[in-house]
């Protein structure tokens, strides 16, 4: 390997210059990496809470196989929504269900034709304590203190619960064991915690959960949980924002979701 070259400048200091082919080689490899790095574009994504688990994933299948960058926040569809109306800067909204990304299309704040459904969500009754197994025997049976779920104006997973329950006809009996989370991943962490023996939330969140028993709910007991994608009025003319949307379509992508439990359109 040739020594490095040693040259005075000016004023007496000696400065280094790397061996030709070392040089070569370094421009080589940036002339490769500098076409994606000019292409790479970033989008913010607000995400339901429900679908942080596959969202992860996706996210990082597409930002490996792109180069672009997605930004995602989570939280509850109903507080998204205020936040959009009220001018956050989200490029695309995967809610929870399909009423919410359909009144923002209404109102102006989606791109037409954009909406789409990009998974149909499961709902599901969680016990962390083995004295209280999942199933529809305990929760009619009303033994335990506490039933956590998420607040049902904002959270459409909280609205399948309460609709389970009146489909059951327990709605009222258990009103005082019910206690509200924010979103469904407050109602997880709820049972998780101990502080509430059973919980209604989303199946995907138990995606290799080691721990409790589970009960999936009868789809025929509450409304289709369709979760719709909606790209916003400032993700229009966002390339990494319609990629992304592109890419939840896409047959990778689906089996991502698909995996954590999601029916897929």
């Amino acid at each position: 390997m040739n020594s490095p070259r040693y040259y005075n400048d000016t004023n007496g200091m000696n400065l280094t210059f790397p061996p030709p082919r070392l040089l070569l080689a370094c421009c080589v490899i940036l002339g490769l990496f500098l076409p994606i790095m000019a292409r790479a574009e970033q989008a913010r994504i607000a995400i339901a809470a429900n679908f942080i688990g596959p969202s992860k994933e996706l996210i990082a299948d597409f930002m490996h196989k792109t180069g672009d960058v997605i930004i995602p926040s989570f939280g509850s569809s109903g507080q998204f929504m205020i936040q959009i109306e009220q001018g956050a800067d989200y490029d695309v909204f995967l809610s929870a269900d399909e009423a919410k990304p359909a009144k923002l299309l209404r109102d102006g704040f989606g791109v037409d034709k954009s909406q789409f459904t990009y998974a149909i969500g499961k709902l599901a009754l969680w016990s962390n304590t083995p004295a209280y197994p999942a199933n529809e025997n305990t929760l009619r049976a009303a033994r335990y203190s506490h039933l956590a779920l998420c607040k049902p104006d904002i959270a459409p997973y909280g609205a399948a619960a309460v609709a389970t329950l009146a489909q059951l006809h327990l709605e009222q009996s258990l009103q005082s064991r019910i206690v509200m989370g924010m979103d469904i991943a407050q109602a997880y962490q709820f049972v998780q915690s101990g502080n509430a023996e059973l919980g209604f939330i989303a199946l995907s969140q138990l995606h290799n959960q080691p721990s409790g028993t589970v009960w999936v709910v009868p789809s025929t007991l509450y409304p289709p949980i369709r979760q719709n994608a909606l790209l916003l009025r400032q993700g229009e003319q966002n390339p990494a924002a319609r990629a992304f949307l592109a890419y939840l379509r896409s047959k990778p992508a689906q089996a991502i979701i698909a995996s954590y439990g999601y029916d897929v359109p």
